[in-house]
């Protein structure tokens, strides 16, 4: 099956009455920058790079340049030794330079690496997870670019790893039986009123959902703590309850903020500063514990992840496959974070299209902790296979490829 030419496209979607709102983000627009690679056969493979409206269309010019090496490529070999392509795209000297590995350019190496893998299990026909897990350790790492991490992640050293957890995955199969839990993010948008979080919250308790997340950041914190105090009394004491600034404070501010919001006893205070700020996490941290932060939705690549987790700057790492460089550097990062002990919460740009492959492959290949899926359900209506949501749990998809075609 040859890749015979690229096709890009532009998706942006309009939110309603206040839906995908934070502290930072007030009026988002959800869209994809998507590469198709056409094949000699019917099969497509899809991949796709999150982003926000405006600039979209950048990283879609982007995907062109960088996917042209593609064209002509059979799947197979490609993914055979796909850690190296990947990093002859990634390293390529002019877009180098924009980044590097992050920004515009590695937005679009995203969708480019999303798109390999889709058509690599499709050709295959199976489920992304599927595919994963069919491949041997050094299979998986093949398709990886470990550079910038020898000291902590050899090659070796990774295969080791997924050698070792493997013989133990029999124990953890059980997660294809009962799907894997989910989150609720859509309670609480920043947007919303009052009334409408209690509303949502008392939604989603009632479909399955024991972890639920609020936006948090306002100008006034007492809006947040009453909010915040507001879901824990709607949701009840055993309820998860997660809090997520999306960047807002800077270091004294968070401080002296999620002190107060610790009375609420919240499972994670996210992104409580700006995302490359590796010290600063560290240090709200150290003065919030017992509470834990969680951070990786902005941050672009793995040797920042890699500074993060060296630093013990994060409790949650929250990689997102649309947001760094793709599966790739998913798989990498996770193998990283599974070193430090640290569990990989994704987040969930994709709508959790993508990472409800990957979180099975983690939980069974990888030994990383079952905990739960973000799950938004903004984009669902637009996805030819949408995710499948039953009880608060993420049902296990079954179509072949990574679940990320949409419709046209």
């Amino acid at each position: 099956m040859h890749i015979t030419s690229i096709q890009v496209q532009d998706r942006r979607f309009d939110l309603a009455d206040g839906a995908g709102s934070d502290a930072t983000h007030t009026m988002p627009q959800y869209a994809y920058a998507v590469c198709i690679l056409k094949t000699d056969t019917a099969v497509e493979g899809t991949g796709l790079a999150f982003t926000l409206g405006a600039g979209t269309d950048l990283v879609c010019k982007a995907i062109q340049y960088l996917s042209e090496p593609l064209v002509g490529q059979e799947i197979e070999t490609l993914m055979a030794d796909f850690g190296r392509t990947y990093r002859s795209i990634v390293d390529s000297p002019s877009f180098r330079w924009l980044g590097p590995h992050k920004g515009v350019v590695h937005l679009a190496l995203a969708a480019i690496t999303n798109a390999c893998y889709d058509l690599w299990a499709k050709s295959r026909q199976k489920p992304l997870w599927q595919l994963l897990l069919d491949l041997t350790p050094e299979e998986v790492v093949n398709t990886l670019d470990l550079s910038y991490l020898e000291e902590e992640l050899t090659r070796p050293q990774a295969i080791q790893l997924l050698t070792e957890a493997r013989k133990t995955g029999p124990q953890r199969i059980g997660i294809l039986k009962t799907g894997y839990k989910g989150y609720d993010t859509s309670i609480g948008w920043f947007n919303f009123s009052d009334e409408r979080i209690v509303a949502n919250t008392r939604k989603a308790v009632d479909a399955g959902f024991t972890a639920m997340k609020l936006k948090v950041g306002s100008d006034d914190p007492e809006r947040d703590l009453r909010r915040a105090t507001l879901i824990r009394e709607t949701a009840g004491d055993a309820a998860t309850i997660m809090l997520d600034a999306n960047q807002r404070w800077n270091v004294p501010e968070a401080l002296e903020i999620c002190r107060k919001l610790g009375s609420i006893r919240p499972y994670w205070i996210e992104e409580p500063t700006h995302p490359d700020d590796v010290l600063g996490h560290r240090a709200i941290a150290d003065a919030i514990a017992p509470f834990k932060v969680a951070t990786g939705e902005h941050i672009p690549n793995k040797v920042i992840f890699k500074n993060f987790l060296q630093a013990g700057a994060m409790a949650f790492c929250q990689v997102d496959a649309v947001r760094v460089g793709g599966i790739s550097e998913f798989l990498t990062i996770s193998l990283l974070a599974k070193k430090y002990g640290i569990p990989v919460v994704p987040h969930v740009g994709d709508m959790g299209q993508i990472h409800q492959h990957l979180v099975l492959y983690n939980h069974i290949a990888m030994e990383h902790e079952n905990l739960f899926l973000e799950h938004i359900p903004h984009l669902q209506s637009y996805f030819v296979n949408p995710v499948q949501i039953r009880d608060g749990f993420y049902q296990v998809p079954t179509e072949p490829g990574s679940s990320s075609d949409l419709k046209p």
